[in-house]
């Protein structure tokens, strides 16, 4: 069961995916692992806000969907860095992602496409974050292969995501 606080803070979308791409400096390991930690949290509140939300079928299959992956891809992630003996360490990208988590919330109330725009937008963000930033500065060959195959299931889900937005027009 997620908590309120959880769901709050996964809300925050394409906003913090900004944070993200707009992070000054190298992230380290840890860090990495957090952000990728925190975006994949925010991406299952956003899906779970979405379940409470609608009542279109493709907008709950998708938010299924997101709900399923990202919690793979997190449990995935927490077992490398078990493994590795990394704490995940926060950093501003990742305190920006959850304090920014109430400014979508509101809007993502309101409709099944505000939701659908937002991954779109979001895992562009992501996305971009993880081709430019996260998997070059990884130095953990399992950590940056792990963010690889990440990074071709996020992309997939964008497709979904545009898809889905062209249906709800």
């Amino acid at each position: 069961m997620f908590h309120k606080s959880s769901v709050l803070a996964a809300t925050v979308c394409f906003v913090a995916a900004g944070a993200m791409a707009q992070s000054t400096g190298k992230p380290t390991d840890p860090q990495i692992g957090d952000i990728a930690y925190t975006a994949g949290q925010a991406d299952i509140g956003t899906a779970i806000l979405a379940l409470k939300k609608t009542d279109n079928k493709a907008v709950e299959s998708f938010a299924e969907d997101m709900i399923r992956d990202h919690l793979a891809v997190n449990k995935k992630l927490m077992a490398l860095l078990h493994k590795l003996k990394m704490t995940p360490e926060a950093s501003d990208t990742s305190k920006t992602i959850y304090r920014n988590a109430s400014i979508k919330q509101e809007e993502l109330w309101k409709f099944d496409k505000a939701y659908a725009e937002n991954e779109v937008a979001y895992h562009e963000a992501v996305n971009g974050a993880l081709e430019s930033t996260l998997i070059p500065s990884a130095q953990d060959g399992e950590l940056k292969s792990l963010l690889e195959t990440d990074l071709k299931l996020f992309k997939e889900h964008q497709k979904h995501a545009e898809h889905l937005v062209s249906e709800l027009k």
